[in-house]
């Protein structure tokens, strides 16, 4: 059994602990919380410490913090030749303190505190510097997901890239579809079946395949219409350079 420690109580840290709590083959020794009661309704007090030097030695120390805040936080912990990871998409591995072997392990996925998730389907990102301690990585991994993935730095750095136009800027374009719909007396919730097909659509099309609307028909009357009636200049400078991008994209059908 992998004997851990999570160090962190935002939204990564609460699901990584709902997710190994459930799995008989690692076992969560402490928590880190700045504010104990941060993590009381997942653990047990006596296993939430707010204090580095209270930390235990564990196999793995996990630190899921702001990416600001891993190197410092990385050279809190008093021990050395542990093996140290985070959970950043898009920080280095390099920013670990050196006094510990280093890692990363980076579950993709959106994350909200009230909101549960499959962790079994969600991919885990994983580097070390070394095949033993990748192993290890590996195991934690498994123990709670079936999609586990070797992934370096850099690659890490174009996962998360393409993460926020995937997910955050597609969200952004929820919301500004929300704000239409209520500008104009219109239920948002007719929308929801077209976006649940749209990304139905993915887990078979090529998303280049999948495209379509106005703009891949190359359809001016359409999309001047369009620009015409949105009278946001935010929602109308979105509205054009997503126009031009589909266009510039791929040949007219």
């Amino acid at each position: 059994m992998i004997r851990l420690t999570i160090i962190g109580s935002g939204n990564v840290a609460q699901h990584l602990i709902k997710a190994f709590s459930a799995s008989s083959l690692v076992e969560i020794v402490q928590a880190f919380s700045r504010k104990k009661e941060a993590l009381t309704h997942l653990l047990d007090a006596e296993k939430i410490i707010t204090d580095f030097s209270a930390l235990k030695e564990t196999d793995l120390f996990i630190i899921s913090v702001s990416d600001n805040a891993i190197s410092e936080v990385s050279k809190q912990i008093p021990f050395e030749n542990k093996l140290v990871v985070h959970t950043s998409g898009t920080t280095s591995i390099d920013v670990l303190d050196s006094k510990n072997r280093k890692g990363v392990f980076y579950p993709l996925q959106t994350f909200s505190k009230n909101k549960t998730v499959d962790f079994s389907i969600i991919p885990i990102c994983l580097e070390a510097d070394n095949q033993e301690d990748y192993d290890i990585l590996e195991t934690t991994a498994k123990s709670i997901s079936n999609a586990v993935f070797s992934i370096s730095s850099e690659q890490r750095k174009a996962l998360h890239v393409a993460a926020v136009f995937v997910n955050n800027f597609t969200n952004h374009l929820y919301q500004l579809g929300q704000e239409i719909c209520e500008e104009h007396q219109v239920p948002f919730e007719i929308l929801k079946p077209l976006i649940q097909e749209t990304a139905d659509k993915i887990k078979t099309l090529n998303p280049a395949e999948a495209q379509t609307g106005p703009a891949k028909r190359h359809d001016s009357v359409t999309t001047d219409a369009h620009l015409d009636y949105i009278t946001d200049e935010n929602q109308k400078n979105i509205y054009k350079i997503l126009t031009q991008s589909i266009q510039n994209n791929g040949k007219k059908l």
